[in-house]
């Protein structure tokens, strides 16, 4: 049994490691200067530049225009991440509930055609969603990187199934209550739909913090770029004989990991019992 045991905690530390090592080398490699970095390549020591690499990527403005810096691009990081989070609840939990509680024909169809949705990923459809939201002025605008993504199908099969799971009881006294369709979902569905709601933001959350594909085709401002992208820009400055700045993107990227990290860690039991919970 004790072997057994020790054989289990060994898979598990070696997972740990494997999982943990990568972050670590980059934390390391971003306190060294990019010159060492270019000639000795990833680092697993400490360096001395750690607090001049995250203060340049952080507060030096940069970038063609010389007006941009970290905090800019975090700001408009978080501003994608919170938008793409919190509409795609929204209309997740509407469109669920319109589902579930309003019986209109063809409800179980319009849930499955959005449902096939999922069979149609961004990379599909970047094409003419570029096109309607040129159309419309979105470009370089914050509506334009949050608003053509928010449609979730995945948080509304979610929050369907999440609402089949509420009691009938519920609506019956909320009727006799004379409770109406909004009073019933902001009094009692919203308050029993936290763990979901948390699980659910936890993971849009971090997929619009790390989007880069939408972001850099929608956007050629500057101001508008996100940290993400703002990696990219560090990479792109290899010309002639100019040594990129590793060790500043290293940074950067580090800085982008955090915010996704600190959601997870607030949000955990929450984002567990949202997930695993059978009893609603």
């Amino acid at each position: 049994m004790k072997r057994l045991q020790l054989s289990d905690h060994l898979v598990l530390i070696g997972g740990v490691i494997f999982m943990v090592a990568p972050v670590m080398i980059a934390i390391m490699t971003s306190t060294h200067d990019a010159i060492t970095i270019y000639k000795s390549g990833l680092q697993f020591l400490p360096g001395g530049q750690m607090l001049e690499n995250y203060e340049t990527v952080l507060f030096r403005a940069g970038g063609f225009t010389k007006e941009v810096n970290g905090l800019v691009m975090m700001k408009n990081s978080l501003i994608l991440g919170l938008g793409f989070a919190i509409g795609k609840i929204v209309i997740s939990m509407l469109a669920a509930y319109a589902i579930v509680y309003f019986r209109f024909p063809m409800a179980t169809l319009c849930f499955w055609v959005i449902f096939c949705t999922l069979l149609l990923p961004l990379e599909v459809r970047i094409l003419p969603s570029y096109e309607i939201v040129q159309s419309l002025g979105m470009t370089n605008t914050y509506s334009g990187l949050i608003v053509p993504l928010i449609a979730s199908a995945t948080g509304t099969f979610f929050f369907r199934q999440f609402f089949m799971s509420v009691p009938d009881e519920l609506l019956e006294a909320a009727r006799i209550d004379g409770a109406g369709p909004w009073k019933f979902f902001f009094d009692i569905l919203v308050p029993l739909s936290k763990t979901m709601i948390a699980a659910i933001f936890i993971i849009m959350f971090v997929y619009g913090w790390n989007q880069y594909l939408w972001p850099t085709l929608i956007t050629t401002d500057e101001a508008l770029f996100t940290l993400v992208r703002g990696i990219k820009q560090i990479m792109q400055v290899w010309v002639g004989a100019q040594i990129p700045a590793l060790n500043e993107a290293m940074a950067l990227a580090i800085l982008a990991m955090l915010p996704p990290v600190i959601v997870v860690v607030i949000f955990q039991s929450w984002f567990i019992k949202g997930l695993v919970e059978s009893d609603k």
